[in-house]
């Protein structure tokens, strides 16, 4: 008969671990649910505001027919595109300093500095930009407008102080052969 006395008294003890834990666990979601606020972690998302007061104008390249020429308008729209398609690898001024790029074997190409590795001026960046360079990072962006790739080209023309002089008619032959 003692030994049924003491395991009632461990179960009894048991029981009693048991219904406190219950009781606590309910306390502890009753007091999370209802009564605690949380933590504020000073999330309050806000827009940003704008602090640039320039607006750049939306250019219209449909009506020019030599996108080849230098133009502002097309160094302007070259600058968007690039933003776009290009800075990722290239970086925001075409230094090579790109957040993708960093990752690529061999780098990109630092666009303000010389020399060319499929030559420079307007015919050989539209070529690289049109078909890529094969064994490296650079794709073919054959997929975006040929004027847009003429803006591109501008636009790298703009920034770059490798320039290469072309015969403007050599370049008006080539670039009326790839439009």
């Amino acid at each position: 008969m003692s030994e049924n006395n003491s395991q009632d008294q461990h179960n009894s003890g048991g029981l009693i671990a048991f219904l406190f834990s219950m009781v606590f666990v309910f306390a502890f979601f009753f007091y999370v649910s209802f009564i605690d606020k949380g933590i504020d972690l000073g999330e309050n998302l806000k827009t940003p505001e704008v602090k640039s007061t320039v607006v750049e104008k939306e250019v219209d390249i449909s009506k020019i027919a030599e996108p080849w020429v230098a133009n502002p308008d097309m160094v302007a729209r070259g600058k968007k595109v690039f933003g776009q398609n290009c800075a990722l690898c290239h970086g925001a001024t075409g230094l090579g300093d790109g957040a993708a790029g960093q990752g690529l074997n061999p780098k990109p190409r630092n666009l303000q500095e010389g020399p060319w590795k499929k030559g420079g001026g307007f015919t050989g960046w539209f070529t690289v930009v049109t078909h890529g360079i094969e064994g490296t990072g650079m794709a073919s962006f054959a997929h975006i407008d040929v004027k847009d790739r003429w803006a591109v080209v501008q636009f790298i023309d703009s920034i770059t102080k490798a320039k290469v002089s072309e015969d403007p008619v050599k370049v008006a032959a080539f670039a009326k052969a790839n439009l």
